[in-house]
C-alpha cells in the first residue's frame, strides 16, 4: 500500500501515481548486511555458549518452586469423630485425646508442609585435618558431617494449627507433667524437601527436578511470634528448627528408584530399614563402637548356633 497516491485522466488515458512504502524492513532476518549479528545462538560466541548450556539445563531453578513433605513418628490411627475439622473437635466438645490425634495425624502433617513459607537445603560438610610429610601440607578428609538442623517457617491460619502440630510432635519427646525424656525412636521422623519445575511435553508445571531426604528429624526449637498493631497486613508465620542426622538424594541415591521429571504423587515413600533384623534400628542408633560389637555378636551367633549351620546363616527371631 502507497503512502501517497494520486491520478488524473487525460483523454482516453488514466494516469496515476504514488509513494511506495519502505520494503527495508519487511525480512530483517535475511538482511545480508546484518550478518550474524542477530544470530544469538551462535555458540561459537561467548553469549552463544552460555544461552546452550542454559538450555542443556531447560532453563534455571527457582527458589519459589519447592515442596515439602514431613513423614511423622508412628502416626496413630485416627478414628472417625478425630478426622473432622479442628474448629468443629472444639465446638463439638469432641474429647481432647481426639483432638490431639488429629494434630499427629499425616493429613496434618500434609497441611503443615502446605503453609511452608520458605525453608533451607541443608548442607553437607567433608571434615579435613592438616597433613603434611614433605611439602606443602594437605587438608585430608577424614569424615563428613551435616549442619544439623534446618531454618523453616510456616503460614498459621486462625487457629495456629501448625504451631500447636509441632508442639504436638515435641509431646513425643518429653512427658511436660513428670519431665521424663522419651525414646529416641519414638519421636524421629523423615521429611522431604523437593525442587520442582516444569518437563517439556507434560501437561502439568510441577515435576520433581531435585530432592533430598532427611532422616531422624524432630522440631527442636519453635520460635516465638511476635505480635504488634503495625503489623495489620501481616500474616503470622510460625519459626521451627528441625533437627536432623543426615540426608540423601532422592535420585542421586537411588531411594525407591526415584528418577527425575516423576510426579509428586509418585516420589516414594518411607521403606523401613530392614538390616539386621529385629534388631536392625537398635544397633543403628547405638555409637559405632558399640554398633560394631553387637553387629560381630549377631554374625558369631549366625555362624556358631547349630541351627544356623543346618540353615545356611539363618536362624530363628529374634535373630532373622
Amino acid at each position: 500500500m502507497a503512502i501517497l497516491r494520486g491520478g488524473r485522466r487525460i483523454g482516453p488515458f488514466d494516469i496515476r501515481l504514488g509513494l511506495p512504502r519502505d520494503k527495508s524492513l519487511d525480512n530483517v532476518q535475511a538482511d545480508e548486511r546484518l550478518g550474524d549479528r542477530t544470530n544469538f545462538t551462535n555458540k561459537e560466541s561467548v553469549i552463544g555458549r552460555f544461552i546452550s548450556n542454559v538450555a542443556q539445563g531447560e532453563g534455571f531453578a527457582r527458589p519459589t518452586r519447592y515442596l515439602v513433605r514431613i513423614f511423622l513418628p508412628n502416626p496413630p490411627v485416627i478414628s472417625g469423630a478425630a478426622t473432622g475439622s479442628f474448629r468443629a473437635a472444639q465446638e463439638q466438645g469432641i474429647q481432647q485425646e481426639h483432638t490431639i490425634n488429629a494434630l499427629n495425624g499425616q493429613e496434618m502433617a500434609r497441611n503443615t508442609a502446605m503453609m511452608c513459607s520458605n525453608i533451607f537445603m541443608p548442607s553437607r560438610d567433608v571434615n579435613t585435618k592438616s597433613h603434611m610429610v614433605y611439602g606443602p601440607q594437605r587438608q585430608m578428609p577424614y569424615a563428613y558431617s551435616f549442619s544439623g538442623n534446618v531454618q523453616a517457617s510456616f503460614y498459621g491460619d486462625k487457629y495456629l494449627r501448625q504451631r500447636a502440630f509441632f508442639e504436638s510432635w515435641q509431646k513425643k519427646i518429653f512427658n511436660n507433667v513428670s519431665h521424663n525424656m522419651n525414646y529416641y525412636n519414638d519421636y524421629i521422623g523423615e521429611m522431604d524437601i523437593l525442587q520442582l519445575g516444569s518437563a517439556d511435553g507434560q501437561a502439568d508445571r510441577d515435576r520433581i527436578t531435585y530432592g533430598v531426604r532427611l532422616y531422624e528429624v524432630y522440631p527442636q526449637t519453635i520460635g516465638s511470634i511476635e505480635y504488634d498493631y503495625s503489623f495489620s497486613e501481616e500474616i503470622v508465620r510460625v519459626p521451627v528448627t528441625l533437627n536432623f542426622r543426615h540426608w540423601r538424594n532422592l535420585t542421586l541415591d537411588q531411594l525407591g528408584n526415584a528418577t527425575i521429571g516423576d510426579s509428586i504423587g509418585k516420589v516414594p515413600e518411607i521403606v523401613p530399614s530392614k538390616d539386621y533384623g529385629a534388631f536392625g534400628g537398635i544397633l543403628n542408633n547405638l555409637p559405632p563402637e558399640l554398633k560394631r560389637v553387637g553387629r560381630d555378636v549377631v554374625n558369631q551367633v549366625r555362624r556358631s548356633l547349630p541351627i544356623g549351620r543346618v540353615t545356611g546363616g539363618r536362624v530363628f527371631p529374634p535373630f532373622l
